[in-house]
């Protein structure tokens, strides 16, 4: 059944109706005598959950209700894709591969690897990404680009006066000479090795297609995530949480050190920590800023309260709109680490501006029957990289004196 907008304003208006709840028996949890905080610190608990389960709700039906305002792909597609698409079908079912090499060339504007497998048909080669995209916050929210060649590299100005204010007729003096610096993504080929039953490829209504690209994509989301958040670089994207953490503020860093704000505790952290965090953030990057964390974290700042005794998490009750923290966004992220001691537990920032994702076009597919009989292998392969582009984008909170 399709998804209607009344069935959102239902379900917000029940995740109101539990936030209230929820701050009732979290504030008698707070204000009780000890006999009482414990049978009430259950009930809190239970109502945390609850919120975490509405929310997500929530996301899942606006997720639905855009996909069904979605348009399609419209435009007519050139005889080369159609071709290509069909006989990459026909190579998925039977692991016929007569004439599609040559297909593969006339359909993509990119070269193609001889022992690499086939490339996917672009069309699927999107699907992919957009899946990728949908499973993944990083993805959700940072900059991404697709390249042609097995490399990327930025420059970036470090300062340095390029420009300045002249009259009119006035004679224009030199201007200082900008100081460059070139970053490089840190690139690595993800793989996936779903299997699949014969029996199940010769099934004119089973649809392998989007069966391989739910699977690689589930795969490819998971091992990018975490890689994108602390990846060591070697052989894969070199993760926000891999670069030199430093106290110092920004007019005082390296530039590609990020600053880490302290907590002053180990393993907690209060409601002025988060606000330390957020404007240790140039003002400039607080628009479209988020916090990103895990969800047992999200349940923690749920009972945090400002000065004024307000509670600093909201949830968000219209369409489309966010909860929020302190009146920022937040993106629930699994690869942030939990709350510890010494933890890098959160960060905030302007992931857009801060981290690049980026896609080699061409995923590749090695069809193999052989290795793992009755099943066949589909092994796929992808060039993905990651790098800080702004390391003044984006901060971390570290739960440590």
């Amino acid at each position: 059944m399709a998804v209607e907008l009344k069935d959102i304003e239902q379900v917000a208006e029940e995740f109101g109706k539990k936030f209230d709840e929820f701050k009732s028996k979290n504030d008698k949890r707070l204000e009780g005598i000890e006999a009482e905080k414990s049978k009430l610190a259950g009930t809190v608990d239970s109502l945390n959950e609850k919120l975490s389960e509405y929310e997500t709700y929530k996301k899942q039906l606006e997720d639905e209700l855009a996909a069904l305002k979605r348009p399609g792909v419209t435009g007519a597609k050139s005889k080369e894709v159609v071709e290509h698409k069909a006989a990459f079908g026909t190579f998925i079912r039977k692991g016929t591969e007569d004439g599609l090499r040559e297909l593969e060339q006339k359909a993509l504007s990119i070269g193609t690897d001889a022992d690499g497998g086939y490339a996917v048909p672009e069309e699927l080669d999107r699907t992919l990404i957009e899946v990728e995209r949908d499973m993944s916050p990083m993805r959700q929210l940072c900059n991404q680009i697709s390249i042609s060649t097995s490399d990327y590299k930025k420059l970036v100005n470090l300062g340095g006066a390029a420009s300045g204010w002249v009259g009119e007729t006035a004679a224009r003096s030199a201007t200082g000479t900008p100081t460059l610096a070139q970053i490089v993504a840190f690139m690595g080929e993800i793989y996936a090795n779903p299997q699949a039953t014969q029996t199940s490829l010769d099934d004119m209504f089973f649809d392998a297609e989007a069966w391989l690209t739910d699977e690689v994509a589930y795969e490819f989301a998971q091992q990018e995530g975490a890689a994108f958040m602390s990846g060591n670089g070697t052989n894969k994207p070199k993760g926000i949480l891999a670069y030199t953490l430093s106290t110092n503020p920004d007019a005082t860093r390296t530039f590609g050190e990020i600053q880490k704000v302290h907590s002053g505790v180990a393993g907690d952290f209060d409601a002025d920590d988060l606000i330390n965090l957020i404007y240790s953030l140039k003002a400039g990057y607080r628009r479209g800023a988020r916090f990103m964390m895990p969800q047992l974290t999200v349940g923690k700042v749920r009972t945090l309260k400002d000065g004024n005794g307000a509670y600093i998490w909201q949830p968000g009750l219209q369409l489309d709109q966010p909860s929020t923290l302190l009146g920022y966004g937040i993106a629930e992220n699994e690869d942030v680490p939990a709350v510890a001691a010494d933890a890098n537990a959160m960060t905030f920032g302007n992931y857009n501006r801060g981290y690049t994702i980026v896609d080699r076009i061409g995923t590749r597919v090695l069809r193999d029957p052989y290795t793992n009989k009755p099943n066949v292998g589909f092994y796929t392969t992808k060039r993905v990289g990651g790098m800080v582009t702004d390391s003044n984008a984006i901060k971390v909170l570290t739960l440590s004196v």
